[in-house]
């Protein structure tokens, strides 16, 4: 068996409500990723993709309801007890998230930060936890890393920030990075250099990575499978380069059209047109509809499309065997 048939998430009909919302928060998500791959959720803000990530630690809602399973390296963290949690997110998952400064405490040193948990979870001794912290802060890419260690978090940028938090991730030796945005409050080089980082790790460690992201062109720059999620559910998945080549929902081509590519401009972008459906709105049909260029009525107004095989793609698009290779991002000459 290879590194790629190992499967460390997987959502198996994933469903979260709340009683106060219209509709639900994840509706029947299926979604996978494996060891040595990282896969990509896409979408606009509110579409779910946090909460995605975060069920992934077995984190919900308060109050919500959950239907489904997820699984992380063969644990389903539905319903699990405690002790099972635990394991989870102290041995197999780690989660990034995209404030570094968020994820410090202000008044505490690097180090503490670091080595912390090695001492009071894991049992280390603070020499093992100081020398595995300079480890990790080497390998992330902080020179001179044992004088981090004691330096406060306003000592230091934003991207030596994001890369103590990877590192701080990497201390139990996790089998799955769970990344929300991590690189959304960084410029431009930054980004690259922490992305780099990602795309290291993945191939020295054989880690599963899952990118949660707004900005399509980024997660296609290092992911090899793309999922795309709009108002809670999944309506289209494929690898990187069939879903570049030739996208098969409309949303998914809104999603490049509006998008600037990273390899320079390429004409005017196009908008999608209105809003994203919020948790208090409820259709009978695709969610996506209203906003639709392609929607019959009758028809795409009246239930929800399934997920189904096309070509190399799933898409959940009651249109997409007669649209397909008609679809593609809108992109007006500048």
């Amino acid at each position: 068996m290879t590194a790629l048939d190992t499967t460390l998430l997987a959502y198996d009909g994933l469903t979260v409500t709340l009683p106060s919302m219209a509709r639900p928060i994840l509706d029947g998500i299926e979604l996978s990723v494996r060891a040595g791959e990282i896969v990509a959720l896409v979408g606009e803000s509110g579409s779910g993709k946090s909460v995605t990530a975060r069920a992934a630690l077995g984190l919900f809602p308060p109050g919500a309801e959950v239907g489904g399973r997820v699984r992380v390296d063969g644990t389903d963290l539905v319903g699990a007890d405690p002790a099972s949690l635990r394991d989870v997110r102290t041995n197999k998952a780690a989660m990034i998230y995209q404030d570094p400064r968020a994820a410090i405490n202000p008044v505490r040193r690097v180090g503490d930060f670091l080595t912390e948990p090695l001492r009071l979870v894991h049992g280390w001794s603070k020499a093992q936890a100081d020398a595995r912290a300079v480890e990790l802060l080497g390998a992330v890419g902080l020179p001179d890393p044992a004088r981090h260690l004691n330096q406060y978090p306003h000592e230091l940028s934003g991207g030596m920030l994001q890369r103590v938090v990877i590192a701080a991730a990497l201390t139990a030796e996790p089998r799955l990075l769970l990344c929300d945005e991590p690189t959304t409050a960084l410029d431009v080089s930054t980004q690259a250099e922490i992305l780099a980082i990602l795309g290291r790790l993945r191939r020295e460690r054989g880690l599963g990575l899952l990118l949660i992201t707004h900005d399509i062109e980024l997660a296609a720059a290092v992911s090899d499978r793309i999922y795309v999620m709009y108002a809670g559910r999944i309506v289209e998945t494929a690898p990187v380069a069939d879903l570049f080549a030739s996208p098969r929902h409309p949303y998914t081509a809104g999603l490049l059209g509006s998008s600037p590519p990273l390899d320079g401009p390429a004409g005017r972008l196009t908008p999608i047109p209105g809003a994203p459906m919020g948790l208090l709105e409820s259709a009978p049909g695709c969610a996506f509809a209203p906003r639709c260029r392609f929607a019959e009525p009758g028809r795409c107004d009246q239930s929800p499309p399934p997920l189904r095989r096309q070509g190399p793609a799933e898409v959940a698009c009651h249109r997409a065997a007669e649209l397909v290779g008609s679809i593609q991002p809108s992109r007006e000459d500048s």
